[in-house]
């Protein structure tokens, strides 16, 4: 980034003035700080208690040097944007695929799909602002440049970025609408599978989540969820703890044929523009076997249900 200084600037110390153009997170200042090009003034490097005159160039280097190696694989594989612009993207994941390359999932992610989408910008840097399972679907907002990164996460932990999701839970779940406030922790038997735990455990992590039932017919319960905080597996966690695990959990119920995956889908997401300000609020049409389910267990569900 280059920014000529204006006169009514002169004086000010380059912190204060970064503070006004950029707005960093402290992790981001403390990153332009330490690196070698991270503050120029006019060519030369300088601490953030410099004093700015009109006409001073200032240069922060936004962008790091990822080597080679750390970089997703660029790889050409179908997946939906629902929202796109020079600071973020939000692709609608499908399930069974991964966020982000692991031990087993090289070339087969979202990471390895946005590499590719960004193949001619230079080396590519992942950044997930959330993160879904494996086999949940829906929308993933990903930030584009390391000042949108540091602005999302920190929307993140105050609480500005809102999410729903869609489940169909094995079992009816009551009462029609409430909140699941209940601890959760690593099982002792897996170090996967998350469980219900007494509020004093050593490890114990406050979870809390909202829901509302949309329907209940033979056995099943479709619910719509905000999960206020964000522990892993937590929805999944929940409803196995009142009895209604998700359709096709393999790790907290039981797979189920008609899907081939939990039958959980992140449906809306709502969050602050990093660099506009303005909110943005998303809605991810539903994938062809989760909508499929939802007509077969819910044959009276009309409308948005039918989405592909």
């Amino acid at each position: 980034m280059r920014y000529t200084v204006r006169p009514e600037d002169s004086g000010k110390t380059v912190k204060a003035l970064i503070g006004e153009l950029i707005h960093p997170s402290t992790r981001l200042l403390k990153a332009l700080k330490y690196r070698e090009d991270g503050i120029l003034l006019s060519g030369r490097r300088v601490t953030v208690r410099a004093v700015v005159q009109a006409g001073d160039v200032l240069e922060l280097a936004l962008e790091e040097d990822l080597p080679a190696a750390n970089a997703p694989e660029p790889v050409d594989l179908p997946i939906g944007i629902l929202f796109e612009d020079a600071d973020l993207v939000v692709p609608t994941k499908p399930g069974n695929m991964p966020t982000h390359p692991s031990h087993d999932h090289h070339r087969d992610t979202v990471a390895n799909a946005l590499a590719y989408r960004y193949r001619n910008a230079g080396a590519y840097i992942f950044r997930p602002i959330n993160r879904l399972d494996r086999e949940t679907s829906g929308l993933l907002l990903v930030a584009r440049n390391r000042l949108a990164a540091g602005r999302l996460t920190e929307a993140m932990q105050s609480g500005e970025i809102r999410k729903t999701y869609l489940a169909v839970l094995r079992g009816e779940l009551s009462p029609d609408a409430g909140e699941i406030a209940l601890p959760l922790h690593r099982s002792a038997a897996s170090i996967i599978v998350r469980e219900v735990c007494p509020p004093d455990a050593p490890d114990a992590e406050p979870s809390l989540t909202r829901f509302r039932v949309l329907e209940r017919r033979a056995g099943y319960t479709l619910v719509e969820a905000s999960p206020v905080t964000g522990r892993t597996h937590q929805l999944r966690g929940h409803f196995a703890s009142q009895g209604c695990p998700i359709v096709g959990d393999s790790l907290y119920g039981s797979p189920d044929a008609r899907i081939g995956r939990q039958a959980l889908h992140a449906r809306t997401l709502s969050f602050p523009h990093p660099m506009r300000g303005e909110r943005l609020s998303l809605t991810a049409p539903l994938p062809a076997d989760f909508a499929a389910l939802v007509r077969t267990l819910f044959p009276e569900q009309k409308g948005w249900f039918d989405e592909t």
